[in-house]
């Protein structure tokens, strides 16, 4: 058998060389019978282009363009409703949707940075405050209370958590910081007296 194989491959590849042709042309045959030589390539990746529908933990987060095998998404990102096909249409819609999304925080931006206009030209917010001995007050002055006197002098209302106040446990000037957005900070002044 091992030189039978032997003796096919030799002939084979003799039968090649005789005819001196190029081996993705078809050969003729001294018998006047033609045969195709197919050479072997390597096999396609299949990838799929997709727009992610939500965050998947180890591929990305919503709205990313991936390339990913084709079986991953036939078997799983499209039965879970994760994942969508690129289609001229849809990268047109992602273009439209962050154009929105961009405008939108920018006009959030501007607002926070309106507003942080307002509050630093408003002045000091006075607190009073029981006074103790010396500069002493009893208690300190807290967040909540300095969104109580803003909501009292401005008719504005702002949320606790975003206030940055220094401990107050004497009378004088300070300065809280408010976080109206991630890149915008109103500075105002809080102004503690003893009555």
């Amino acid at each position: 058998m091992a030189s039978t194989a032997a003796t096919l491959s030799w002939s084979s590849s003799s039968l090649l060389q005789s005819f001196g042709g190029s081996l993705n042309e078809a050969i003729k045959l001294p018998d006047r019978t033609t045969s195709m030589v197919i050479l072997a390539q390597k096999k396609a990746k299949k990838t799929r282009k997709i727009i992610l529908k939500e965050d998947v933990s180890y591929l990305g987060k919503k709205g990313q363009l991936l390339d990913v095998k084709a079986g991953y998404y036939r078997n799983f990102l499209l039965p879970t409703g994760k994942a969508q096909i690129v289609t001229p249409i849809l990268i047109k819609e992602m273009r439209m949707e962050d154009e929105r999304i961009e405008a939108e925080k920018k006009r959030v931006k501007d607002e926070a940075q309106q507003l942080a206009l307002i509050f630093e030209t408003v002045g000091a917010f006075k607190v009073k405050r029981k006074g103790g001995k010396g500069k002493q007050i009893f208690g300190t002055v807290t967040a909540q209370d300095l969104v109580d006197i803003i909501k009292a002098q401005l008719q504005r209302e702002v949320d606790k958590r975003i206030v940055s106040i220094p401990e107050i446990r004497e009378t004088g000037e300070y300065i809280a910081e408010l976080k109206l957005h991630p890149e915008v900070t109103a500075k105002v002044r809080v102004n503690v007296y003893a009555n």
